[in-house]
């Protein structure tokens, strides 16, 4: 009979099984104390809330947005007033994945821009103290779980009086994003949500999906379909989300619907929607709004979207009355040409912080 003990990959692993010592264990129970403990009902020893050293997934990243501080421990992320956190999460997606690279790709292609922003005469390093706090540790073999690891982390942010800057992953994680903010805003919540696609179906495929998210949101007991706007609606459609509309009573205002009103009008008809009633707005921006001639990397694209110049407008207006919260989702860099899509969101988280600055809203 053949002796395995002979090979070289049998010899080889018990060469490294003598090399084992304690550091591993102690490198896990760090990454738990700098990035939290993983939320209730995940076991695995080694999994922090946010993904931390080498104990972190092969698809989350260690580079900052435009090169900022990174809070390695998160526990000192108050002493900033704004936090970036990527997360990694696809698999929410009914179409193209590649959507957990997003957070990689938009953070590379931050370092194109400079902290300086001419458009506002605002320089970010001056005006504003922010960080990234790295990547929320996801489980893509369960939504349940990184629905349960986002709500935890972004709660966290929220918690210490910072606005936490989202980057996505597909869309299904903004509802757990708002179920981590809306526990700290002491009233309801409006959303602006700056789409091509209603995403209010119940179920997706039997989950909760990205065509499912404002769905959930708004069971939340501060979040009211009534304030929930859905900009730049058209293109690929589900039934469900028109007669969401209908029956819960969110406002969509489709692209049609911008052409004959403008920007500055349809702005205006979302301020008084979403904050009617509101202590707060979060905005979630899904960058397929954009017409897929400027936004290739992307898991649904589609035609006849907004101009990049129409939405940076659209986005100063919406966003002078300040934010507890702001997500960019369905970057795909797989799918992207020349890093056009991840330069698309990283310019646009840039003009929101900004105009944050400009009009002083930044708590």
């Amino acid at each position: 009979m053949f002796d395995k003990t002979t090979l070289l990959a049998y010899q080889n692993a018990e060469k490294i099984d003598e090399q084992c010592s304690d550091r591993a264990y102690n490198l896990a129970k760090h990454c738990m104390e700098i990035g939290l403990p993983a939320a209730e009902g995940i076991n695995e020893f080694g999994i922090s809330t946010f993904a931390r050293t080498q104990m972190s997934p092969t698809f989350t990243c260690t580079e900052t947005f435009l090169k900022c501080d990174r809070c390695e421990d998160v526990r000192n992320v108050s002493d900033y007033d704004v936090a970036f956190v990527g997360v990694p999460y696809d698999s929410g997606t009914s179409n193209r994945s590649g959507t957990r690279l997003g957070p990689e790709g938009i953070r590379r292609a931050s370092i194109m821009f400079s902290p300086y922003n001419p458009d506002y005469g605002i320089d970010l390093n001056e005006k504003l103290k922010f960080c990234d706090c790295g990547d929320i540790y996801t489980l893509p073999a369960s939504a349940e779980k990184s629905f349960a690891q986002i709500t935890k982390g972004v709660g966290y942010i929220k918690s210490q009086g910072v606005i936490p800057m989202i980057m996505g992953g597909d869309h299904s994680i903004s509802y757990p994003c708002l179920r981590g903010i809306s526990p700290y805003v002491d009233g309801n919540i409006g959303v602006i949500q700056i789409d091509r696609h209603g995403d209010s179906m119940q179920s997706q495929m039997d989950e909760k999906m990205h065509g499912t998210e404002w769905f959930y949101s708004t069971t939340l007991p501060n979040v009211s379909a009534k304030n929930l706007v859905q900009i730049g609606m058209g293109g690929s459609w589900v039934k469900e989300w028109s007669k969401f509309s209908r029956d819960k009573g969110s406002t969509m205002i489709s692209m049609e619907d911008i052409d004959r009103l403008g920007i500055d009008k349809v702005a205006e008809i979302a301020l008084e929607i979403a904050w009617k009633d509101c202590k707060a707005v979060y905005l979630s921006l899904d960058i397929d709004v954009l017409d897929a001639a400027f936004c290739p990397g992307t898991g649904t694209p589609d035609f006849g979207g907004m101009l990049p110049r129409e939405l940076l407008r659209l986005l100063r207006l919406v966003t002078k009355e300040g934010l507890c919260g702001m997500d960019i989702v369905e970057v795909s860099p797989p799918y992207d040409q020349s890093e056009i899509t991840s330069l698309a969101a990283a310019r646009c988280y840039i003009n929101v912080l900004s105009n944050l600055v400009l009009n002083d809203k930044i708590k």
